[in-house]
């Protein structure tokens, strides 16, 4: 058994939460309907990590100042980061740990339009098609222009995504996750959202649109979040 078989009994679940919603509408805005009600149950998560990262940039010039004083100290180095973060009621993990948490979501997501198989049954939603292509379909096993097209236009979709993402990272400035690292990281970090589209050619369509919706509520939900005071 492998380690993601763990998964399963998920992916069960979510496997007949789309399939349900394929009976009333189509299996790809079924994709997008999910995809979205997912996305709307982990949002507390999204807030939490992001107030996280916050309270870290905003304590990260005395951070670096504490470690500057102690660098031939090690241990008192840790020990004053430390007191630092307890006074000021913060965490250098409060931006990790949410998104921790939500890993295991986008696993089951994966697996469910990547598996021909669930619960020892077809996965019947890779056989739905949308504009004639069938979800199950692979940027490389096209069969016509018409299909080839249609990936075309969902791998625009996801560039045009990335693209926003990017300046939206670039507008905001280093990540407090960034503070620190090496400057060609610092650089590069702004471009990885690009790397969605690489990702998206070697998915099933409906991985593709998964991806398109997920990123595209990232981006979105980055706006909403980033545009909030922070709290007191």
């Amino acid at each position: 058994m492998s380690l993601l078989a763990v998964l399963d009994p998920a992916v069960s679940l979510a496997f007949h939460a789309v399939e349900g919603l394929s009976q009333v509408i189509p299996t790809s805005l079924a994709i997008v309907v999910f995809t979205v009600i997912l996305r709307l149950a982990l949002f507390p998560l999204t807030r939490a990590a992001t107030r996280g990262e916050r309270a870290s940039a905003q304590l990260a010039p005395r951070v670096a100042e504490l470690q500057k004083r102690h660098r031939s100290d090690p241990e008192r180095q840790r020990q004053e980061v430390t007191d630092l973060y307890r006074r000021e009621g913060a965490s250098p993990l409060a931006g990790c740990l949410p998104r921790l948490v939500q890993a295991p979501f986008f696993t089951v997501m994966y697996r469910l339009f990547t598996l021909s198989v669930i619960a020892g049954h077809d996965n019947v939603l890779l056989e739905q098609t949308v504009f004639a292509v069938p979800l199950g379909d692979h940027l490389f096993t096209a069969a016509t222009m018409p299909h080839l097209l249609v990936f075309i236009l969902i791998y625009l979709a996801i560039g045009g995504v990335a693209y926003l993402t990017c300046r939206q990272l670039r507008a905001g400035g280093p990540s407090p996750s960034a503070a620190g690292a090496p400057a060609l990281l610092a650089k590069i970090g702004p471009l990885l959202p690009f790397g969605t589209v690489v990702v998206a050619a070697f998915l099933p369509l409906a991985g593709a649109i998964y991806l398109l919706t997920s990123t595209a509520w990232t981006y979105a939900e980055r706006r909403v979040l980033t545009a909030a005071p922070a709290p007191a």
